[in-house]
């Protein structure tokens, strides 16, 4: 059965689809707030926040799947220190707001921060 199996293809390979998405984890980690499409920001947002979760608690093997999942040392390094602000916080790390359509084309376009 298909239950739950409802992620959003963006018309790529799986292994676009896999790399656009730990682009956008990458850039949201490093620069903190990014502007994207709105449907884009809803699909990064609970991988990003299950990061933040593993990050709260930095042990060598979170930290190893950090990194494997971002593919960097130092942005693995920034997600643990950016985790460490909401150790008392239970979840809901993102905000996503919705801004206008894009001029060009029309999309929905929206900022994902953290909160």
């Amino acid at each position: 059965m298909r239950h739950g199996n409802h992620n959003r293809k963006f018309g790529r390979t799986k292994d676009q689809r896999t790399a656009l998405l730990r682009s956008l984890a990458r850039n949201l980690v490093i620069k903190g707030k990014i502007t994207t499409t709105e449907a884009r920001a809803k699909e990064i947002r609970p991988l990003v926040e299950k990061m933040v979760t593993r990050g709260k608690s930095a042990t060598l093997a979170n930290r190893r799947m950090l990194a494997a999942q971002l593919g960097d040392a130092t942005v693995t390094n920034k997600l643990i220190k950016t985790a460490s602000n909401y150790t008392a916080r239970q979840g809901g790390y993102l905000r996503i707001t919705k801004m206008g359509p894009r001029k060009g084309d029309g999309a929905a376009m929206a900022v994902i921060e953290f909160v």
